[in-house]
């Protein structure tokens, strides 16, 4: 009983936490524009708490799963003073835009202080080169600094690694290493090793949990029957409690055609047969240095992360528009509720809130009405045409993509229930 209050909390403060930041965010630029806010509410439903400051309703509800900021003029045209009808359009713009902006900015904020508090970055800084690999035989030595790769820049290890997971076999790298001072340019050709893949990713957790956060479709793992939040506890028999790495190595150098991987789901433990499929990875053969876990090191290179995170984040808009992401894919609220209830410790939880806030702040943004990239959208035609669009047909363009939205959410919801049970 006490662990079901708790889930419950969980989710009620994420989802109601990230309601108030999105619509607080519209409040306080339509504040700051001097337009009239009729109503700021958080939730729907039976009225918990309310009360009248100024001009403006401050009201919560029951259920928590949304809220809103009513505007004087928003919905239908006022000649008051302070209406939205009556402001400029680059105000509306910015009014529009603050809720989903205030989501993502704080996404990015928590992820970025995350890193920065978790320390032991990979740098570009060689700790050794390992015997039998390119690096090694190119002369590659300890302390040696990899600065360049085909003449474009690297930061960390993660830009080597952009490199190797786009090269093409049949050519040479060219790297420029900076060793005391001295600038060395040297050809290596990234050594294969053939390793396997089931399509799961992990979650990013202190502890080294290997629970799975997400199954790529049709996948080797998606086949056999595992689940996203499935914990794995032994690789063929080798137990992997609490080791993240240990489970990835055994599954990607299983010497056995089927891997036997035995999962805890809901506290019942379940063995499953996986047949893994061949994919090709390509190495220098070198191990890089830590960086030094002090508050400079730990900003620069959690800075160099984030920005990767963002740059992930238009990669995968540009699947979804490209049709690379279908909509099994999608998470929607019952997916999102069971992804909390099984976060594990405080830094997971926040972590989740992060890249929900994120998720949230940015499909916010898209621009298809009625949600508000789509009004944005509806808005810069206004300005165009210097003149406002027709009321109904406005009104039919939102009813339509409102009815667009409710069956996307259905079936995301019935994916969402599926992939539970």
């Amino acid at each position: 009983m006490l662990s079901i209050l708790i889930n419950a909390l969980k989710i009620i403060f994420l989802l109601g936490f990230l309601v108030f930041i999105h619509e607080g965010g519209h409040f306080c630029i339509a504040k700051l524009c001097k337009v009239r806010v009729n109503e700021f509410a958080i939730g729907f439903g039976p009225t918990l708490f309310s009360k009248i400051k100024g001009d403006t309703k401050y009201a919560l509800h029951l259920i928590p799963f949304g809220g809103f900021v009513s505007l004087e003029g928003e919905e239908e045209h006022s000649d008051i003073d302070g209406s939205f009808s009556n402001v400029s359009i680059p105000k509306k713009i910015a009014i529009v835009l603050a809720g989903g902006t205030v989501n993502i900015v704080f996404g990015l904020m928590v992820y970025f202080i995350l890193l920065t508090s978790s320390g032991n970055f990979s740098t570009n800084i060689v700790d050794y080169a390992i015997d039998g690999y390119s690096a090694k035989t190119a002369g590659i030595i300890s302390g040696d600094k990899i600065v360049e790769i085909n003449n474009k820049k690297v930061r960390n290890n993660t830009d080597i690694n952009k490199y190797l997971n786009n090269y093409s076999p049949e050519t040479e790298l060219t790297l420029k290493v900076k060793r005391n001072n001295e600038i060395i340019e040297t050809n290596v050709k990234p050594v294969n090793i053939v390793s396997k893949d089931i399509g799961i990713y992990f979650t990013n957790t202190k502890d080294l949990l290997p629970k799975i956060a997400v199954i790529e479709n049709n996948s080797p793992a998606q086949i056999a029957g595992i689940k996203e939040n499935d914990i794995i506890i032994s690789v063929n028999n080798n137990s992997v409690e609490n080791d993240l790495y240990k489970a990835i190595n055994l599954i990607q150098n299983s010497t056995t055609e089927t891997i036997n991987l035995s999962i805890e789901r809901n506290g019942e433990i379940l063995e499953f047969n996986v047949v893994p499929k061949m994919i090709n990875n390509y190495y220098l053969g070198v191990v890089f240095q830590t960086s030094g876990n002090n508050l400079f090191s730990n900003l620069y290179y959690a800075m160099l992360d984030t920005e990767d995170f963002i740059t992930s984040i238009f990669s995968n808009l540009k699947e979804l528009f490209t049709g690379k992401v279908n909509a099994n894919q999608m998470v929607g609220i019952v997916g999102i509720s069971d992804i909390v209830v099984n976060t594990s410790g405080i830094y997971e939880y926040i972590y989740i809130i992060a890249l929900i806030s994120l998720s949230l702040g940015i499909t916010n943004l898209l621009p298809f009405p009625p949600l508000d990239g789509g009004k944005v959208v509806i808005y810069l035609i206004e300005a165009i045409r210097k003149k406002p669009m027709k009321e109904n047909f406005e009104i039919q363009l939102q009813m339509i993509g409102f009815a667009f939205l409710i069956i996307l959410s259905i079936y995301v919801t019935y994916n969402d229930i599926l992939r539970i049970i």
